[in-house]
């Protein structure tokens, strides 16, 4: 498993990473238990999961359960600021809720820090010197040790950069955006603001909710699949007949260079510059070793030069 650094950060992480979405959901504490020890011995150290996963906190339960003595082993990350209640109270990036949150997320994961603590979404009532503020006085007491952000804007990230600096206190060390070879909106302006100030990617649905896997096709949808009966994902935009042929011809592309479509989605994330992580979620212990070896097509320059001009047709 090829190691990297998280943007220009000190913190090392695997190439391909899991995301634990599916703990508490999907998976109940068997499931997870075999899904996390495959993921460790296959050599993944990055677990990326959120504390409004798997149902307020089941995802984290879940996870912290399944870790036991491998704790140790792992780059654990989790999120905040997502609605944790029907109220609304439970939510956002200000002092007093960062500080009840990170408690809370610490106890279900049964652990004393958290590697990566990162912002879920933007807040718009709270500035962000408050939050970079809360974040680093975590930092100093020990129950964090680098931050990050998600689903921010190129200028929301950008003005996170200068308030830091400003400040003097700790800066996100990275971005977690939907990013995948088939959706590329990033690329206009949050691609460019990552290089600028080195902070590194971790894509999320790097499959396109499975439409990359292969195993969607124009006239056979799956049953009982994400993208075929979960509205949340079948809704983002994937299913289109422009999608369905630029993928036939990715796959296409993909056999005609000795490798499979998955290879070839987990491979073009892993060839961009600022990718320090490809997250990809499992429900079985055989997808996770799938996941790692699909990471490991360097793809060249004229690869990526065809990639681009597939999905660009």
């Amino acid at each position: 498993m090829e190691i990297r650094n998280l943007g220009t950060s000190g913190l090392r992480v695997s190439l391909v990473g899991l995301g634990c979405n599916n703990f508490g959901a999907k998976l109940d504490a068997n499931g997870t238990k075999a899904v996390v020890h495959a993921a460790i011995d296959a050599g993944i150290t990055l677990f990326d999961t959120a504390d409004m996963y798997g149902g307020q906190g089941g995802s984290e339960k879940h996870l912290g359960a399944a870790l036991g003595e491998r704790r140790k082993d792992i780059v654990l990350a989790s999120k905040f600021g997502w609605e944790m209640d029907s109220e609304g109270k439970k939510r956002g990036a200000s002092r007093g809720y960062i500080i009840q949150a990170v408690e809370d997320s610490l106890r279900r994961l049964n652990t004393d820090w958290i590697d990566l603590y990162q912002l879920h979404k933007p807040d718009p009532y709270t500035p962000v010197d408050e939050t970079l503020s809360a974040l680093d006085m975590l930092i100093q007491q020990g129950k964090i040790r680098y931050i990050g952000s998600s689903n921010l804007s190129a200028w929301r990230s950008t003005e996170a950069e200068y308030v830091a600096r400003e400040l003097g206190v700790e800066r996100f060390a990275s971005c977690q955006e939907e990013w995948n070879v088939l959706n590329r909106k990033i690329e206009a302006d949050v691609v460019p603001m990552m290089e600028e100030y080195g902070l590194g990617m971790l894509p999320f649905f790097p499959l396109a909710s499975g439409l990359l896997t292969g195993k969607y096709k124009r006239d056979a949808m799956p049953e009982g699949a994400r993208l075929t009966d979960n509205p949340k994902f079948a809704n983002r935009g994937y299913v289109n007949p422009t999608n369905f042929d630029k993928v036939e011809k990715l796959e296409a592309f993909a056999k005609d260079h000795g490798h499979s479509l998955l290879e070839l989605a987990f491979g073009w994330l892993a060839s961009q510059s600022v990718t320090s992580s490809v997250i990809a979620g499992a429900t079985k212990p055989e997808q996770i070793q799938s996941n790692v070896n699909a990471a490991g097509w360097a793809m060249t320059s004229d690869e990526l030069a065809d990639i681009d001009g597939i999905v660009a047709d």
